[in-house]
């Protein structure tokens, strides 16, 4: 260590001895001191320790701004420090609910190891426009409201590519933040540190070079015992679930917490949770052990007492595996009663059901996927004419299949909330080979169809598959013009937030030809809405006692005409959904053919696709509005808007004849 001397100090105070060298050697021992502290290493801290210590949550970050406290998420406090260097565990599994706190603890770890421990990190999202976004929002808000990062992170500059959006250079690594559907983000450098969020709503394969994860950790190998890796995610569906997959494989720990009467220790579960019916405000959680009610005002104290027990044998002991539901969500964030309104609020609803299952619980939900009896939809045809748009209808689209000697197409009638009627059925002869052929499904997008209020409606959007004759149907989707016809691509797996993904131009010709801007294509996650038409297809409906009495159909209703055939139902309904194992032992869902046939399935596909594309699942309540008022049609009432009922007409009297296109609809 570097030591004064008489050189390095003022003389004549230090042999005068006056009040002023005093003054100096006071000076010059605190420049010394300060100094010395430079040389001296960090403190030794784990991310927990560094996150209460260097960690302030920006204003426009989060919804609780100051300095970061582990205590307010104490559950945190064990994961977190797992992903510290002195930790033996290179993997952590996290499993959760919304609402816990996991993105913020991500982001500690992040600030952890550009301060303590540099290293080439890679944070990945589930697609590159989130990577920017989380840059943007998370990111950069992290290391401008922290001293320490802002001293180590280069500064935003035009000319300075240290710092830019998807990467962050610092004295001993960089963050490199990408998308699970970017194959070159995820190649692009080694990492001893990886932060894998969202991983369920990641892509089945990127850029199709292979699973996203499995891409993204091979970055990490060359760091041996020295990487660590956070998986991180809300679960979705049972079987195929990474998150789910990678929790089953490690030793499965819970949080529990004691029971303030009788010290019980339990981890919470969502059937101990008991309330009067009706009244979501006296929710209370029931002990395990003396089953006394637990008001919630226990729950910092319980939490604060709470430890984290494994519940099963890692099948990698380098693994560990967290899951947290939306029951241990602090004081001020996610209350009870605001679970059990969200519980209340679901009844009736599969699809939020599910969404409750997974945002809340953090659990999968099961998909049965079983095919509807196709006798039963026989029984329950309706009677309206053939090529007519019955009441309800309130925009078209059209699935259209190409096979080898044929062209299929179903016209659907779409309305509030999802319910569909079947229209037309229509089936070209002659096949991709035959231009007359191409000419007839050209006619068919100048139809019109007839509506139950009396003006003629044409297709909003015809979808076609490219998976036969890809070229030929590309060549005549250009002919046609792309603001009435969308060629897609079936996908297998799901994908709930986003079934459909695109356009992207593909530059195949007939001739073979290359474009600069080809067919604008646009790719489905079939399974998605296969599982959705099932599930409606299962529906209850009101009897006819019922709807006299005025009973509506509930959201996402299909009602089929008594046109159709036995054969169109059995292709309707040929397929269900299955587990299978994969080669690595992995139980996933796969659908399978019940028969050979099942074009009206993927028409139905098709034609659903195209109302995505048009944005029927996202429209306000405005445009739904508008387009009754096309049509004379009255809408719900206020207690009904948005719920999926089936609108009715205003009048049984028809305006005079025309023909309408919306102008929402493309």
């Amino acid at each position: 260590m570097y030591a004064p001397t008489s050189t390095n100090l003022p003389r004549s105070g230090l042999i005068s001895g006056d009040d002023d060298g005093l003054t100096d050697f006071d000076g010059a021992a605190e420049i010394l001191r300060t100094w010395g502290a430079g040389l001296t290493p960090d403190p030794d801290l784990t991310v927990s320790q560094w996150a209460d210590r260097h960690r302030m949550l920006s204003g426009r970050a989060s919804a609780e701004p100051g300095r970061y406290r582990t205590a307010r998420t104490p559950y945190m406090r064990e994961i977190m420090d797992r992903l510290s260097p002195g930790d033996e565990m290179q993997r952590v599994v996290f499993m959760k609910a919304a609402q816990v706190g996991a993105t913020e603890a991500g982001n500690n770890w992040i600030g952890f190891a550009i301060h303590q421990a540099p290293g080439p990190m890679l944070a990945v999202q589930p697609t590159v426009e989130l990577a920017k976004r989380n840059s943007r929002q998370r990111i950069d808000p992290l290391i401008d409201e922290s001293p320490e990062l802002r001293a180590r992170v280069k500064p935003a500059r035009s000319r300075d590519a240290g710092n830019t959006m998807l990467s962050k250079e610092f004295a001993g690594g960089i963050l490199i933040m990408t998308g699970a559907n970017s194959a070159v983000g995820l190649r692009s450098t080694p990492a001893r540190y990886i932060f894998l969020d969202e991983v369920d709503a990641y892509p089945a394969s990127a850029d199709e070079e292979g699973d996203p994860v499995t891409l993204a950790e091979a970055r990490s190998l060359t760091f041996a015992h020295r990487r660590k890796v956070f998986l991180v995610s809300t679960p979705t569906i049972r079987g195929l679930s990474r998150i789910e997959r990678e929790y089953e494989a490690s030793d499965q720990r819970r949080f529990f917490v004691p029971c303030p009467q009788c010290g019980a220790m339990q981890w919470l579960k969502f059937d101990r949770l008991r309330w009067q019916k009706g009244r979501p405000e006296t929710a209370e959680y029931h002990c395990e052990g003396c089953d006394m009610p637990i008001a919630e005002h226990h729950k910092t104290a319980m939490l604060e007492a709470g430890e984290w027990r494994a519940t099963a044998t890692a099948a990698d002991p380098t693994t560990a595996g967290y899951h947290l539901s939306a029951l241990y969500s602090p004081i001020g964030w996610l209350s009870w009663e605001r679970i059990v309104r969200a519980w209340e609020a679901a009844q009736g609803s599969d699809e939020a059901i599910k969404a409750f299952r997974n945002t809340i619980l953090g659990e999968t939900w099961v998909e049965t996927g079983e095919a509807p009896d196709w006798q039963r939809l026989y029984d329950r045809r309706e009677r309206w004419t053939s090529g007519t748009v019955p009441a309800g209808g309130l925009f078209l689209t059209a699935g259209a299949d190409v096979q080898k000697d044929r062209i299929e197409v179903d016209v659907w009638a779409w309305g509030r909330g999802l319910e569909s009627w079947l229209v037309d059925h229509v089936v070209i002869e002659g096949g991709p080979g035959d231009a007359a052929c191409w000419r007839g499904l050209t006619d068919l997008l100048g139809k019109t169809w007839t509506h139950a209020a009396g003006p003629s409606m044409m297709l909003s959007r015809l979808a076609i598959d490219t998976g036969y004759e890809t070229s030929a149907v590309y060549a005549w989707s250009r002919q046609a013009g792309f603001a009435q016809v969308a060629p897609v691509k079936g996908l297998e797996g799901f994908n709930r937030s986003s079934p459909v993904t695109g356009p992207t131009y593909v530059d195949a010709t007939i001739a073979g030809k290359r474009l600069r801007r080809g067919a604008r294509l646009w790719s489905v996650a079939t399974s998605t809405f296969k599982a959705e038409t099932y599930r409606f297809l299962r529906q209850e409906r009101p009897t006819t006692e019922e709807i006299s009495a005025g009973a509506v159909f509930p959201a996402g209703t299909v009602h089929l005409p008594d046109w159709a055939d036995s054969e169109w139902l059995k292709q309707l309904t040929a397929e269900q959904l299955v587990t299978v194992k994969s080669r690595r032992g992995f139980s996933k869902l796969e659908w399978q053919k019940l028969r050979e046939r099942n074009e009206a399935l993927d028409c139905r596909i098709y034609a659903r696709a195209a109302a995505w594309i048009l944005g029927a699942d996202r429209w306000s309540e405005a445009r739904w509005r508008d387009l009754e008022a096309q049509f004379a049609v009255t809408a719900p009432d206020a207690g009904e808007a948005g719920n999926g009922v089936a609108s009715r007409p205003a009048s049984r009297n028809p305006p005079r004849r025309r023909t309408v296109r919306s102008r929402y609809m493309g």
